[in-house]
């Protein structure tokens, strides 16, 4: 289970800062958040919290909950702003920012990174390397099993793709299919309408089943679920989110943090080139 914690800062990012759209961010960490905390403590779950470090700073009380909580934090830009807008040295200045705001409020910097908007420019894969992160978690190349994560592609629709080189970064896919916020919110930007509003009880289905198939498809997985508090600490949801985890709990799920997971993907590939060695 994670979690992208915007608050306001995604609003704020499009140029929407009337007091609609902001207190529509604002129910995220004052109603949301509160809500969610509880019913993984209900159950014992330990998860990841992707936050901007806006949010930090203009949240910190909501944000400490979180840590108190002994949930990661991770991180999720400084302004939810998508990395592939600034140049090198704007995407490094931002990604300090963040994490420096980040230390402030756990006492350590993140050692995971989630980009707003799911996306990463060129450059991206080898700031998280100097920095010391450990894993990303923007990218969409698997559904069930983490890989390593490559730097240097070079795309051009007239020639073959010419990949680049594998790096130490694990990759913690994702998918837009398990995130809530194409499912539910309703967005309206310019002359763009994202409907969302769909029945929680239909996501449900799609998402207990994407477990089952993969307890069939794989002996080791990991299934990610990406929510946001502004949207699933919504009551109906909230439901949904509870059915969801009584489910895979009765079907052998073991719910951790990724930065926990990571460890364990780590271990196994370790073990794994142990007994091909021998």
């Amino acid at each position: 289970m994670t979690f992208d914690f915007d608050g306001i800062s995604g609003f704020v990012a499009r140029g929407a800062v009337t007091p609609t759209p902001i207190s529509r961010g604002e129910f995220g960490p004052r109603v949301g958040a509160p809500r969610l905390l509880a019913l993984l403590k209900k159950y014992r779950i330990k998860s990841s919290w992707y936050v901007p470090g806006h949010t930090i700073e203009t949240f910190p009380d909501a944000v400490r909950a979180v840590v108190d909580s002994g949930h990661e934090v991770g991180h999720h830009g400084w302004r939810h702003i998508s990395p592939v807008v600034f140049s090198a040295a704007e995407e490094e200045a931002e990604l300090v920012r963040g994490n420096e705001a980040i230390k402030r409020i756990s006492g350590e910097f993140a050692r995971g990174y989630r980009s707003p908007g799911w996306d990463l420019s060129p450059h991206s894969v080898g700031l998280f390397l100097k920095h010391g992160f450990t894993y990303d978690s923007s990218m969409m190349g698997n559904d069930y099993l983490p890989y390593f994560a490559r730097t240097g592609d070079v795309i051009e629709l007239e020639k073959p793709a010419e990949f680049g080189l594998t790096t130490q970064l694990v990759e913690m896919p994702i998918s837009w299919t398990t995130d809530d916020a194409p499912h539910f919110e309703y967005m309206r930007t310019g002359n763009a309408i994202r409907p969302g509003l769909m029945n929680a009880g239909l996501v449900l289905k799609n998402w207990v089943a994407d477990f089952m198939y993969m307890k069939k498809a794989v002996d080791w997985g990991v299934l990610t679920f990406t929510c946001h508090p502004f949207i699933s600490g919504r009551g109906h949801r909230m439901m949904m989110l509870e059915q969801l985890i009584r489910t895979l709990k009765d079907n052998g799920a073991v719910f951790q943090r990724v930065d926990r997971t990571v460890e364990e993907f780590s271990r196994r590939q370790v073990s794994s080139t142990r007994q091909r060695a021998s």
